[in-house]
């Protein structure tokens, strides 16, 4: 699977071009899921790279059209400009799914860490402006509390995320008290109904497993259709963070795999 970064052009407003990049793997179909892909970082990474996801890859794997969108470097990773960013992308591709898989394909917004943050942003602003067009958002142990105040999170700093995940929120949110937003803050959210369908993913060593839970819950609250995922310690979930691979790859294959059938 090689994945090459391109400048595309949402529209012909002043936004500028978001460079994105296409995976595809062996088992696309002729109406593949289209998903837009938000990488983590924590708020602090910038640039790009060019080493591919691990997560890009395994939904790519599962059958989908996976676009990675780079909305760090032209955002600056700050609210709500990353957020806008993200959001452009995901109307591009509501409009051109024949160009990228099918008129019929299905269209997802998916992140992990600070990029699952963005996704879920993108979500609860999909509801509002484009009622309807999201099939489905992908959280992958988003990283969607500021307070940084629940119970599993006290064990970042035993993976080294505890420093970086404060100083990522405070370059997020910047002097705007962006956390009172509920695009900034998804967990803070007063109205969750009517937002798409959730596959919701952490591991049970996750700083983040209590905050991604807890979203997860009140969703389902809301009237929201939740399938969640909790993957074992043993699995390696944590090393995403770090861009890492491991045996959850091929769980997240069969979980995207079995939430796509059931949307459709």
């Amino acid at each position: 699977m090689i994945a090459q970064w391109e400048n595309i052009a949402f529209d012909k407003s002043a936004k500028p071009a978001v460079p994105m990049r296409v995976y595809e793997g062996a088992a696309k179909g002729k109406v593949p899921p289209l998903v837009l892909y938000l990488r983590g970082g924590a708020f602090l990474n910038e640039q790009r790279g060019e080493n591919e996801r691990p997560v890009a890859k395994a939904l790519a794997e599962a059958g989908a059209v996976v676009l990675e969108a780079d909305y760090s470097s032209v955002s600056h990773n700050m609210f709500p400009q990353a957020m806008e960013c993200a959001f452009a992308a995901l109307q591009c591709l509501a409009g051109r799914r024949k160009q990228f898989g099918s008129a019929k394909s299905q269209l997802f917004v998916a992140g992990d860490e600070a990029g699952g943050n963005v996704a879920a942003g993108v979500a609860l602003k999909a509801r509002d402006l484009m009622p309807g067009e999201l099939n489905g958002q992908i959280l992958l142990s988003p990283m969607i509390d500021p307070m940084m105040a629940t119970r599993s999170f006290r064990k970042a700093d035993d993976i080294g995320m505890g420093e970086r995940w404060a100083e990522g929120w405070s370059h997020y949110l910047g002097s705007h008290c962006g956390f009172q937003h509920p695009y900034a803050a998804p967990c803070l959210c007063s109205r969750l109904s009517g937002v798409a369908p959730a596959l919701i993913v952490t591991s049970e060593d996750d700083p983040l497993r209590d905050e991604t839970v807890g979203y997860a819950t009140r969703l389902s609250e809301a009237g929201v259709s939740v399938k969640q995922k909790i993957f074992p310690a043993s699995c390696g979930w944590t090393g995403i963070y770090r861009e890492g691979d491991g045996e959850w790859m091929t769980a997240l294959c069969a979980e995207f795999t079995s939430f796509v059938r059931e949307l459709s």
